[in-house]
């Protein structure tokens, strides 16, 4: 049973040297996450459309941002429903710990995510098979089929793990070293790559959560926040923001391209069934009230990106409340650790609405051929420079800097000097995983650290594309 006095824990994998001030620590864990250079670096990463040149249509960063602020609403909501229930431990003041938890969870949690999206992680998954086959992957890392699995299933909730807790490196290897609250409450997913199985009862284990090169950090993760395999119930309310806002918001940047008219939309939106008919025209009305602004009917002349402007908050104002309504359902399951759902999808009419969405997406908006086309040039950019970094990576010396007299040290420099200090020190760090396992780590590490446009130059620069 999870009792919400440890799952709030407030320490540290290494104790700050930071005095304290009048925030809370998971406060201050939100303000590392703003400040730091891979949260920065979100804005220049795609959420849907790679290199987008219209300034209203969402990066990861905005994306990000969202989710955030989301996630923060929903755990406002359920701290409120928790307000005198004292059986897991919920106390006055738990309310402002929950909330800064899930803001600082929505604002990191696409962190790993590669260039070009998630295109960019089924790219690197394909180099890896390609490049080494599966059977020859595994006999590399020494017969170890889940050393292999690690970049067979290469996973962005798996990286944004080693980015907050290593690779941004300051003082030293512990990244932002934020607290164990926080770092509990960030893990989407729960299973290893080894143990990951889409077609798991218990959605936690769907995808890899995590690296063997952090299966010790998850092992003190859950022993300090009492979660043990399950899930931290924040993490319930992050993913639900996160699935209610990208569903809505890619149907609203569809319509700010000009891929989807909002005529169209509204016909698709009609014309679904139950179980989401009764909520998709509660948010039609409510979208017309948005737009009516006190007058009696909507102005004609309105233009598409405004009417999906209107859509995308009634969505979100519609979807919100049911996901409330779903955790606090099921909040003793969830906090024994026995729910093994979603929240959308416990709430069977927010499950409908949101498939909707993401099937119009699917549909009508991923598939144009200029994203199509920027898809497949990523995944030759992505293709190329790790075909080029791991002529660097393969003979990176482990005691001193690459000589650039041959090739292969001449790319190891162009290696990002913190990702090569992280590599040297966890070499000898963790010697109980293979030297060529860290080096394959290095060459993903560097490829998901950089953002759309700054690959796309740099494959220029070294292909003279």
């Amino acid at each position: 049973m999870t009792d919400w006095k440890i799952l709030l824990n407030p320490n540290r994998p290494r104790t700050s040297t930071s005095a304290g001030d009048h925030r809370e620590q998971f406060e201050r864990d939100y303000d590392r996450a703003v400040f730091s250079t891979p949260v920065k670096r979100l804005q220049d990463k795609a959420q849907v459309f790679p290199l987008e040149p219209h300034d209203a249509v969402r990066t990861r960063l905005t994306h990000s941002l969202e989710v955030s602020s989301v996630a923060r609403g929903l755990a406002t909501a359920v701290s409120k429903g928790l307000v005198g229930d004292s059986r897991y431990g919920f106390e006055s003041g738990m309310d402002r710990k929950i909330e800064a938890i899930a803001a600082t969870c929505g604002l990191i949690h696409d962190l790993g995510n590669p260039p070009f999206g998630h295109s960019g992680e089924d790219a690197i998954r394909e180099w890896f098979g390609k490049r080494f086959g599966v059977g020859g992957l595994q006999d590399k890392l020494g017969g170890n089929e889940h050393l292999a699995k690690d970049f067979l299933l290469f996973e962005g909730n798996a990286q944004t793990l080693r980015i907050v807790a290593k690779l941004q490196v300051l003082a030293d290897f512990h990244g932002l070293n934020l607290t164990f609250g926080t770092l509990s409450a960030n893990c989407k997913y729960t299973a290893s790559s080894l143990e990951a199985n889409e077609n798991s009862a218990d959605h936690a284990k769907a995808k890899p959560g995590y690296f063997a090169s952090e299966a010790e950090l998850i092992e003190t993760i859950r022993r300090e926040t009492g979660t043990g395999e399950a899930r931290n119930p924040i993490t319930f309310l992050v993913e639900a923001a996160d699935d209610i806002v990208y569903a809505v918001a890619d149907i609203e940047d569809g319509i700010k391209k000009g891929i989807l008219t909002w005529s169209a939309l509204e016909t698709y939106l009609r014309s679904e069934t139950a179980p989401a008919s009764e909520l998709v025209a509660k948010l039609l009305a409510s979208k017309e009230n948005i737009l009516k602004a006190g007058r009696q009917a909507v102005p004609d002349d309105l233009p598409d990106d405004i009417h999906g402007t209107a859509f995308r908050t009634a969505a979100i104002g519609a979807l919100v409340p049911p996901a409330v309504a779903a955790f606090q359902a099921n909040y003793d399951a969830i906090m024994r650790g026995e729910f093994l759902g979603e929240l959308v999808t416990a709430a069977e009419a927010v499950g409908g609405l949101i498939e909707l969405l993401k099937r119009i997406a699917r549909q009508r908006i991923y598939c144009t051929p200029s994203t199509l086309k920027l898809e497949l040039m990523g995944r030759r950019i992505i293709h190329d420079l790790m075909d080029l970094f791991w002529e660097g990576a393969e003979i990176l010396p482990l005691e001193e800097e690459p000589k650039p007299k041959e090739f292969p040290g001449k790319l190891g420099l162009l290696l990002s000097a913190n990702y090569r200090k992280v590599f040297r020190h966890f070499v000898k760090g963790q010697p109980r995983l293979p030297e060529i396992y860290h080096r394959f780590q290095l060459v993903t590490d560097y490829i998901c650290g950089m953002t759309d446009s700054f690959a796309k130059r740099l494959h220029a620069e070294l292909t003279n594309g």
